[in-house]
């Protein structure tokens, strides 16, 4: 039996800027059970939700102080119960955002690791290790949010290590509690009903015992992303993505199923994917994975997209999870160039999505076509935009309220929103797409609906076809359905000769226009054009 998640779309809510049901400024959880109807209706399988556990929110959520509450902020553990109750009667699967690799410096856990000492029952439950002699750190390792990798504590006269912000220490999966601890999170909610789990840098469970140094990435190899962030400035070998890390995805994923084997997990990788287990197939690691290969590319074009599956094609058991957005990167039309101004671009990029072999992820607006929200310095709620500004303004321009309707504040609340609502989301709202039949809403609903009723969309091998750039073509096959999908990157049309199209079927579902003649197609500027193949 095919699992529900293989080919799936599941939505992505950003709890906090999603809906605020009580106006003080915040989504919470009742907000979201207040939205099912509308994430319903968009066709999908079924939501993740970001991180619902408490947080002082140092990193929003991402550091974690109690993996067994709910954020207050959010609302009780009830609210959590009648929204996945809700949601379930809706046909709508609820996947949660677990951060397991490090928790809050005010998790309990590593309260008892710092004043325990270095001989209390916690003490090897984080990463701790000795100043050198001159007491600076112990290696070279950086953070990914910038300078060294490690912070002492006079507690302890050690370093404990955190490859995010100070404030996230770093779980050691190695030592045996600790882990059992972590897996014990799982158990917990999976035992509440919920459907699986996105975990958060999936790469990272693991650390190199011996504290090796990481190596530099070679000056002449290095690109602007790589010079974006300090931390990208070495190859993070030894402090994560490490090749042990499939036994830990392994047994991750063996104890999910324990739970049931229509539970899902999958996982976020975003630094060396092939070797700490992106790609592994759901028999040896997770079930899925997602990298960000397609999240940090700035100039989307064939050739890219060929590339990537032709990565995934090296493992044939793999079953991808595609996104093109999410709350850690630019929105994707702004991305590739557009805006409020480019509808035509958001459809196609929104289609490409869907018809991609994977599970599909569609992050909180992008049926919408929403672009980035410019925001102030004084506005900036994350710590990376207030780190690296002005050169990167951070993640908050992707995290901005959710648009319901016209008005001050979007719709998304009667008080006064956690970060301003976006100038760029004015006329793009749910409101006023709801009443076009031509809107990116309208369509977005219409191509999660032609997903959903083709075998060969959902569950197909892709192979591309030779067409000439700037169009990119593959064919979608299974079960002897075949859908040809063809896409213009390009803002101007495009004529092209098709011999492998002749006597196709076009099909209604598209964006923008298509003409088909014999072997020859003819799509408008951003068009993207769906076939069904003799």
């Amino acid at each position: 039996m095919t699992p529900w998640w293989k080919g799936a779309v599941l939505y992505h809510v950003y709890v906090r800027s999603f809906y605020d049901s009580d106006g003080d400024g915040h989504g919470d959880l009742p907000g979201v059970q207040a939205k099912l109807d509308y994430i319903a209706s968009l066709g999908v399988d079924g939501i993740w939700l970001s991180p619902i556990h408490p947080s002082p929110n140092r990193d929003w959520g991402y550091d974690i102080a109690d993996f067994e509450g709910v954020q207050a902020d959010y609302g009780r553990p009830e609210d959590f119960r009648r929204l996945l109750d809700a949601a379930h009667r809706r046909g709508l699967k609820v996947v949660l955002d677990e951060v397991l690799s490090h928790t809050s410096d005010e998790h309990p856990w590593f309260v008892e690791s710092l004043t325990g000492g270095p001989t209390g029952p916690k003490a090897d439950w984080y990463v701790w290790a000795d100043p050198k002699p001159d007491g600076t750190a112990p290696n070279n390792w950086l953070s990914v949010f910038g300078g060294p990798a490690w912070a002492y504590q006079p507690k302890r006269r050690q370093h404990y290590h955190h490859k995010f912000l100070r404030q996230q220490p770093k779980l050691n999966w190695r030592n045996p509690a600790a882990r059992e601890a972590a897996l014990s999170v799982l158990d917990f909610w999976l035992e509440k009903g919920v459907d699986g789990f996105r975990l958060d840098v999936a790469g990272t469970y693991l650390h190199d015992a011996d504290l090796t140094d990481n190596p530099p990435v070679p000056v002449d190899e290095r690109t602007r992303l790589h010079w974006s962030h300090a931390g990208n400035l070495q190859r993070h070998l030894h402090d994560s993505n490490l090749p042990e890390n499939i036994e830990v995805l392994d047994a991750i994923r063996r104890r999910v199923e324990a739970h049931g084997e229509d539970r899902f997990v999958f996982g976020e990788f975003s630094e060396e994917e092939a070797r700490c287990g992106a790609y592994c197939s759901h028999e040896d690691g997770l079930h899925s994975g997602y990298t960000f290969v397609m999240l940090l590319a700035r100039k989307l074009d064939p050739g890219f997209v060929r590339e990537h599956y032709r990565t995934l094609s090296d493992y044939p058991l793999h079953w991808p999870t595609i996104s093109f957005s999410n709350h850690d990167v630019p929105r994707t039309v702004s991305r590739f160039g557009g805006g409020a101004d480019t509808p035509d671009l958001a459809r196609m990029l929104f289609a490409l999505l869907v018809a991609l072999k994977g599970t599909t992820l569609v992050y909180q607006g992008e049926e919408l076509g929403l672009p980035q929200a410019t925001l102030t310095r004084d506005q900036l709620r994350d710590p990376v935009g207030d780190l690296y500004w002005p050169y990167d303004g951070g993640r908050d321009g992707c995290r901005t309220p959710m648009p319901w309707q016209p008005g001050e504040t979007l719709g998304f609340t009667t008080g006064t929103p956690w970060l301003p609502p976006a100038a760029e989301h004015r006329g793009l709202t749910v409101a006023e797409q709801e009443k076009d039949p031509d809107s990116t809403l309208a369509f977005a609903r219409r191509m999660i609906a032609f997903k959903k009723d083709s075998a060969a969309l959902r569950l197909g091998e892709l192979t591309f076809l030779d067409l000439a750039e700037p169009v990119l073509a593959f064919v979608r096959e299974h079960a002897g359905e075949r859908i040809a999908c063809l896409f213009n990157f390009s803002a101007e049309p495009r004529f092209l000769d098709a011999p492998q199209l002749a006597g196709a079927q076009l099909l209604p579902v598209r964006a923008g226009d298509a003409d088909l003649r014999g072997g020859s197609i003819g799509l408008s500027p951003h068009a993207a054009a769906f076939l069904r193949l003799a």
